[in-house]
């Protein structure tokens, strides 16, 4: 018998497998994408699920809840669907109502699936996030299978492996980290999108492009005018490697669940989500990350850290996409507010916990951590920002 000791330690080690499946028309009557990810836990028997969908697809796409309804009963040998699907609203407000958490928790509960059934969310990157922590709470985890609906979503918000609703003002503030049974990304759901929702997912894949590869960077670069007028080849390539380099950078980065300080992938994030909490959501994610990569590329060329010539290529190419880079900020209303959007440098701090660690660029791919950002330096960048573009 080995002598007492004060500590007893054993190594848990965890495989997760990411997995984006893409496909077009995922309720097809002949499209078995998603049927072959639920399979039932034991052999011979039939899987379980509750669905969840945005109801703002029904606009867009008149008749789909008939439409889902339809596929799983024509797959009733080998899917229960334990009740109707039931619809949420849509949009960043969704995560501010704890109302519909709990309606979420309720579907669960009343459907009685348990950790070998699954949940299914259907929709944009807020109802994703919605029913992702409701899954993820209820019986400790049941398996979630995301349908991402918007450009967003599919190119980077739906890829991720955090979930989570706003708190105290905060966003995100209230979550959990939890790898989803699957992804899955129907194109043809971008095709449905207002050009405001079809132009937010271009911005993420600049932003990926910026600090991952710049060879991705030159392949929008050369495509900026098709991908403007959303030109379906170019637009789809360009959602489908953004999303491709989301998951790949989440995979292998080495911290999937955040438990270190640097975010690679919030490039420009620090000021978009004050932007979107002060505007009180009326500037979408897309129009705030715009706006707040603007800041920190104009900041960047003024510390010496991003070339002139570089920088306003960036810039242009952001504008030329479609997105201004001062109009957001006039919808933050009372006197502070401006100011209260450059304090939102601590919050993320706090956010992330341990020193402050923002991402930077010298170039196109080739990405770098700043511990400290020089206050009247933000304040001439946000000022700078206003007289050129305001």
């Amino acid at each position: 018998m080995s002598a007492p000791t004060d500590l007893v330690s054993f190594p848990i080690t965890l495989r997760h497998e990411h997995r984006l499946i893409f496909t077009r028309d995922v309720f097809a009557p002949g499209n078995d994408i998603l049927a072959d990810l639920l399979t039932p836990r034991e052999p011979g028997g039939t899987a379980r699920a509750v669905v969840f969908w945005d109801a703002g697809l029904a606009s867009a796409f008149p008749g789909i809840a008939e439409k889902m309804t339809q596929w799983f009963a024509a797959r009733a040998h080998r899917i229960v669907l334990e009740a109707a699907p039931v619809a949420l609203p849509g949009g960043e407000p969704v995560k501010n109502d704890f109302g519909q958490l709990e309606r979420v928790w309720a579907a669960i509960n009343a459907a009685k699936i348990c950790r070998h059934s699954f949940v299914i969310a259907i929709g944009g990157g807020a109802v994703l996030d919605l029913v992702g922590f409701g899954a993820a709470t209820a019986h400790r985890g049941i398996p979630l299978i995301r349908l991402p609906t918007t450009s967003l979503s599919q190119a980077d918000g739906g890829l991720g492996v955090k979930n989570g609703v706003n708190l105290f003002t905060k966003k995100n503030w209230l979550g959990s980290f939890a790898v989803p049974h699957a992804v899955v990304n129907d194109l043809n759901f971008l095709h449905g999108l207002p050009p405001r929702d079809r132009r937010a997912g271009l911005i993420e894949a600049v932003k990926v492009a910026l600090i991952r590869d710049s060879a991705f960077f030159e392949f929008i670069a050369v495509r900026v005018e098709a991908l403007a007028k959303f030109e379906p080849e170019p637009y789809e390539a360009v959602i489908r490697e953004s999303a491709r380099q989301h998951m790949e950078h989440i995979a292998t980065g080495g911290d999937p669940f955040e438990r270190g300080s640097a975010r690679p992938l919030d490039f420009g994030h620090w000021a978009a989500h004050k932007l979107e909490q002060l505007s009180e959501f009326r500037v979408s994610h897309g129009e705030a990350v715009a706006v707040g990569m603007a800041i920190d590329l104009i900041y960047a060329r003024r510390v010496g850290l991003l070339p002139e010539p570089i920088a306003e290529r960036i810039l242009a190419l952001i504008q030329r996409l479609g997105f201004e880079l001062f109009e957001p900020i006039k919808q933050i209303r009372g006197p502070s507010g401006r100011q209260d959007m450059l304090d939102g440098l601590e919050e993320f701090r706090e956010h992330l916990g341990g020193r402050l660690t923002i991402p930077m660029i010298r170039a196109p791919g080739d990405r770098l951590d700043v511990h400290e950002m020089d206050g009247p330096v933000v304040r001439a960048s946000f000022e700078e920002l206003r007289q050129r573009y305001g």
